[in-house]
């Protein structure tokens, strides 16, 4: 399958108070990213809390995605863990929805040596069902996915990809396997304006998932060459990732954001202390004044 350009949402994923899952507000959220233009989505990628959902509700999240996209766009599902037979597992509970590939990190609790990670993909890619797209994530996992590494698994029939946003690993990949069925996708969301213009135009961010009119907008303006304007929505973006950021727990303000999107729900660590008032009035504030809300 080849991947249209565009952005690419990573999905938040609302659940309530005991850790179920809010069809209803995954439904909507879809959606509307359906409506803003999203060329595919992300189930349970960092910004959907994959690492703190139960599996019951992996199941839930899974098939409800599934059946709400209904095979409009490209749906990747993320399946980290920390051993081949725990990603498995989740692999299994994906059962017979509709989807187009499992995002995998490398595992995040022990270190790795390069030989381990090139197993741990090989391996899966191998009984996996699905296609397997590579997810390079060192903050969390504590290991570059490098040059080397991408040499031995690039040509794996059933390993399609890389989520990075290394650059140069990109460059790297494209110059030498040109002919290769396996695609990039950047999540250097400071700098998906240049980006694009250097040709690297499939992007993939969690934060078009609060901001889907000025995803719409950005990429618009892309299309039709205007970088100024790109410029000026993209900040717009940033400038709500760095309130978030700013706040005491960045997924409970993102919780806050999707709320006055009219997608409730917990889509932060259950562990994530409530917001302050003043951080909700700085949050819609900012959705206001970047024209998310009226």
């Amino acid at each position: 399958m080849e991947l249209k350009k565009g952005f690419y949402t990573a999905l938040g994923t609302p659940l309530d108070e005991k850790g179920n899952l809010i069809p209803e507000s995954l439904e909507k959220h879809i959606e509307q990213q359906i409506e803003a233009g999203a060329s595919g989505l992300l189930l349970m990628g960092s910004m959907g809390i994959e690492a703190f959902v139960t599996n019951a509700a992996y199941a839930d999240i899974v098939r409800v995605g599934a059946a709400a996209n209904n095979g409009r766009l490209p749906l990747f599902v993320g399946a980290m863990d920390c051993s081949i037979a725990k990603v498995m597992e989740k692999i299994a509970l994906i059962g017979d929805a509709k989807i187009d590939g499992v995002v995998l990190t490398t595992p995040y609790y022990s270190g790795m040596k390069p030989e381990q990670v090139v197993n741990f993909y090989t391996t899966i890619a191998d009984r996996s069902p699905y296609p397997v797209y590579l997810y390079d994530l060192a903050v969390v996992t504590k290991i570059k996915i490098t040059r080397g590494i991408v040499d031995q698994l690039v040509h794996h029939p059933n390993i399609l990809g890389i989520k990075t946003a290394d650059w140069e690993l990109i460059h790297y990949i494209e110059r030498t396997y040109p002919a290769d069925n396996f695609q990039c996708l950047y999540s250097g969301l400071d700098s998906f304006d240049y980006a694009n213009m250097m040709g690297i135009t499939k992007n993939l961010d969690g934060m078009f998932a609060c901001t889907p009119k000025n995803g719409r907008k950005l990429y618009d303006a892309i299309y039709a060459g205007d970088y100024t304007a790109a410029r000026k929505y993209l900040d717009n973006i940033l400038l709500m990732r760095d309130t978030m950021a700013s706040h005491r727990s960045l997924l409970a303000t993102f919780s806050y954001a999707m709320g006055l999107l009219g997608c409730p729900g917990n889509y932060h660590q259950d562990y994530s202390l409530p917001l302050l008032d003043s951080e909700k009035q700085q949050a819609e504030e900012v959705m206001r004044k970047i024209g998310e809300i009226a």
